[in-house]
C-alpha cells in the first residue's frame, strides 16, 4: 500500500530494463545469435509507436495516454529483452533439472498422469483453462488500459515494476535450474492440448547444442520452466486491479483459472507454479519502494505487511 505523498516514478522500471539489456548483451556475447531483420520491423514499429504515444501524452498534458503508453512500452521491451535473455542463458545453461523437479513434485504428492487423464475427460474445462492460460497477454493489456482509464497511475507503476522485477528474477533463476518441462505426449490423449513445453522441445535442444541461433522477434516464446511466470504475473495483475471498477472481481477469478491451467498448458511442474506464486508477493513488497524512493534513496513507503495485503485478499485497501 502506498502511504507517501511523493509522486511515483517510471525510473525504477527503466533501470530494471537497462539491467536486463546489459545482462542480455553479456549472455548473448559470442554465441552467434542473429536477428531476422525483416521480422524485426513490426516489433520495432510497435515500440516506436508506443514511445510516440508516451511523448505526446506528456507534452499535451494527457496523463492517461502518457501512463498507458509508457506502461505498454515498458512491458513490450521487457518481453523482447526477457525472451532473448532467456534464450541466451538457456544456451549457456548446464545439466537439466527435470529429474529433480519431477522428484520434488512426487514428494509433494503431484500425480501428473492421473491429473492428465482426469483433464482429458473434461473437454469443457480444458477449453476454459486453455483460454485462460493463453490470455495472459490480454490480461496485461486489459490491466494497463483499465488502470490508465481510471487514472490509477501510482498503482500501475508499481504493477509494471513488480512484473519486470519478478520476470527478471524468473529468467535468472531459470539459468541455474534449466528444464525441458513437465512434458507429456498429446497423442496419448483425446482432448488434451499440446503444452508449450511439448512444442518447444526442439527449440530448447537447439539453443543448448548451438543449432538454434536466429531470433525471430515476431515469434518469441517463453521457455522458462522454473519458476513459472504464468503463476506470478496473474497475481500481480489482479492485485493491481483490485479497486478498478468492473475488474476487481473478474481479474482474480481469471487469474486463479490461469494459474490452475498452467501445469497443463505450459507444461510446468507443480513446484514451478509454487515458486512462481512465491515470487509475486516478494515483488509486490519491493516494487513500491522502487517507484517511490525519497531524497538520497530513503524509502518513502510503509512496508507491505503480509500476503493478504499484497494479494488484496481480506484487505480492501491493498493494491494489486
Amino acid at each position: 500500500m502506498l502511504h507517501s505523498d511523493r509522486p511515483t516514478s517510471d525510473a525504477a522500471a527503466w533501470w530494471l530494463l537497462a539491467a536486463m539489456l546489459a545482462a542480455c548483451l553479456a549472455a548473448a556475447w559470442g554465441l552467434g545469435f542473429r536477428v531476422d531483420a525483416p521480422r524485426a520491423v513490426p516489433p520495432a514499429a510497435g515500440v516506436a509507436l508506443l514511445a510516440t504515444g508516451a511523448l505526446v501524452g506528456r507534452r499535451r498534458g494527457k496523463p492517461r495516454l502518457a501512463a498507458g503508453s509508457t506502461a505498454f512500452l515498458q512491458m513490450t521491451l521487457f518481453t523482447l529483452l526477457g525472451v532473448v535473455l532467456a534464450y541466451a542463458l538457456a544456451a549457456r545453461a548446464g545439466a537439466l533439472w527435470d529429474a529433480r523437479l519431477a522428484a520434488a513434485d512426487r514428494a509433494l504428492g503431484f500425480d501428473w498422469p492421473a491429473v492428465f487423464a482426469a483433464a482429458d475427460r473434461a473437454p469443457v474445462a480444458l477449453w476454459i483453462g486453455g483460454l485462460a492460460y493463453h490470455s495472459l497477454t490480454l490480461q496485461m493489456v486489459t490491466c494497463i488500459v483499465a488502470m490508465s482509464a481510471y487514472a490509477q497511475f501510482d498503482r500501475l507503476r508499481v504493477a509494471v515494476a513488480a512484473a519486470i522485477l519478478s520476470g527478471f528474477v524468473t529468467i535468472l533463476v531459470s539459468w541455474w535450474t534449466p528444464a525441458m518441462g513437465n512434458v507429456f505426449d498429446p497423442a496419448a490423449f483425446r482432448h488434451l492440448w499440446p503444452s508449450i513445453a511439448w512444442l518447444e522441445q526442439a527449440m530448447i535442444a537447439g539453443l543448448r547444442d548451438g543449432t538454434w541461433r536466429t531470433l525471430d522477434l515476431t515469434q518469441l516464446m517463453g521457455i522458462v520452466s522454473f519458476p513459472s511466470y504464468h503463476a506470478t504475473l496473474p497475481v500481480i495483475l489482479s492485485w493491481a486491479q483490485r479497486d478498478t471498477p468492473g475488474w476487481r472481481y473478474v481479474a482474480p477469478v481469471w487469474a486463479g483459472v490461469t494459474i490452475i491451467a498452467t501445469p497443463l498448458f505450459g507444461g510446468h511442474y507443480g513446484v514451478d507454479v509454487l515458486a512462481g506464486l512465491a515470487l509475486a508477493p516478494a515483488a509486490l513488497a519491493i516494487a513500491p519502494r522502487l517507484v517511490r524512493a525519497g531524497p538520497r534513496g530513503r524509502i518513502a513507503l510503509a512496508p507491505v505487511r503480509d500476503l493478504a495485503q499484497v494479494t488484496g485478499v481480506g484487505n480492501d485497501h491493498a493494491i494489486r
